[in-house]
């Protein structure tokens, strides 16, 4: 049997259908690390962690801001089912920085019922929205 020579990549979220591509190359934030998966990719099932996913068409690559669920490899196609996902084009980065900025003002506070793990995932997740836009705005100069 011929491996494939493009991998159909479809992530999703809970509100809507993110992406739909026939791809080149993807890279995963898995839960135990970044991973790699190309055609004829071995199957597997991983759980996602907050990451910056990329795909590429062609040698032009999309960035995108994930966070947890899971994705699903198989030999042509990958589907990816996570909590939390966005598109480096539609990052609006100065809610992402009052984010940011409110999560680093948590996490310093001195009060007692600050729910420190919420402020932290909360200052990762809007630090890697940030981070992933910047790559776009890099790509589109």
């Amino acid at each position: 049997m011929a491996l494939p020579l493009h991998l159909t990549l479809e992530l999703v979220t809970p509100e809507r259908a993110i992406v739909h591509e026939t791809v080149d190359e993807i890279e995963i934030p898995g839960a135990d690390g970044y991973f790699g998966v190309l055609p004829g990719h071995t199957a597997m099932l991983v759980t996602l962690s907050a990451g910056e996913l990329w795909f590429s068409q062609g040698g032009e690559r999309t960035y995108l801001s994930v966070a947890f669920g899971f994705a699903e490899v198989h030999s042509g196609r990958v589907s990816v089912l996570a909590q939390i996902a966005e598109l480096a084009d539609e990052i609006d980065t100065d809610r992402a920085e009052a984010a940011a900025s409110r999560a680093r003002e948590r996490i310093a506070s001195t009060m007692v019922d600050i729910d420190f793990d919420r402020a932290q995932l909360a200052l990762l997740k809007s630090t890697l929205r940030l981070e992933v836009s910047k790559k776009f705005r890099r790509s589109v100069s």
